[in-house]
């Protein structure tokens, strides 16, 4: 990795684009998300430790696990983040330092593309695979262990969870609708090995993808995208999740006009990171109570 996990920590944002839809989503997972930054302050709050050598001692086990290679964390980081430099290609670097109050939509969107249909779908579903092997990653797991992740998913909360709540809310019910599972589903059936490896973003993570063909891997994107779809729907229904919620809820920082859905989704995947934010503080948390439980 480029820089060590503890400034990758540290460095998190208190307050961007990214953390204020994260707070806009609350109301599909009230009070699981607190946007813990910083590795110490990290450490206090999982172990609930606040003695300076003991902090120290467990930061100081948690880098040596981050950066053994033999265990999987680096790769779980690396795949987290290359979620959002996928989603990100247009160019959100020249917005991503807009966070006022509002951000007129309205002025980029000569700078942002709606992705088609199947494009959005490969997207929602890799964004999941990736979701499932770094589960696998983080805890020691083979990376095909997708029941594992079925039956943890059941259990997730804090930021694992909002996590999950961001990708159903912001990249399939915002660009599909409420039906996302038929209409993500349909475009999977019409997909071939080829269209997956015309894909930049498969390209990208096909080598963590259970599965030595194209052929394979699209096989396991399809089981894990239909072992999801009962708590998926499960989410939808219980938080009674439409576009227009999920709309009034960002327009507290985005302008947002409802003919401009698609649009929407696409400035989102632009100027937003939660995925190797929300990432990189399940990552941490796993990381510390683990070092915490070996010193």
């Amino acid at each position: 990795m480029s820089k060590p996990i503890f400034e990758t920590i540290d460095e998190l944002p208190t307050k961007n684009v990214t953390t204020r839809v994260l707070k806009a989503l609350d109301f599909a997972a009230p009070g699981e998300w607190h946007n813990t930054v910083g590795f110490k302050n990290t450490i206090r709050e999982v172990t609930g430790e606040s003695d300076p050598e003991l902090i120290q001692a467990i930061g100081d086990r948690a880098v040596w696990l981050f950066n053994d290679k033999n265990e999987g964390y680096q790769r779980a980081l690396w795949l987290y983040q290359t979620v959002d430099k996928a989603d990100s290609a247009l160019g959100a670097a020249a917005l991503a330092n807009m966070v006022g109050e509002k951000i007129p939509l309205l002025g980029f969107l000569n700078k942002v593309t709606p992705k088609a249909d199947q494009a959005q779908a490969i997207d929602l579903t890799l964004k999941l695979v990736v979701e499932v092997v770094a589960f696998c990653q983080i805890n020691g797991i083979p990376g095909d262990s997708l029941g594992d992740f079925l039956k943890a998913l059941r259990e997730y909360g804090g930021e694992s969870l909002m996590r999950m709540v961001a990708l159903v809310c912001l990249d399939a019910v915002i660009p599909f609708g409420p039906d996302f599972i038929q209409a993500v589903g349909s475009q999977l059936n019409q997909l071939n090995p080829t269209d997956l490896e015309n894909n930049p973003f498969f390209s990208q993570v096909q080598k963590f993808i259970p599965g030595g063909t194209a052929t394979s891997r699209l096989d396991f994107i399809g089981q894990s995208f239909e072992g999801v779809q009962g708590w998926m729907g499960d989410l939808v229904t219980s938080r009674g999740l439409t576009q227009k919620q999920i709309t009034d809820n960002l327009s507290r920082f985005v302008e947002i006009t409802d003919d401009r859905l698609d649009y929407l989704a696409a400035f989102l995947d632009m100027t937003t990171d939660y995925y190797a934010h929300t990432g990189t503080q399940t990552l941490a948390r796993r990381l510390i109570e683990r070092a915490a439980a070996e010193v």
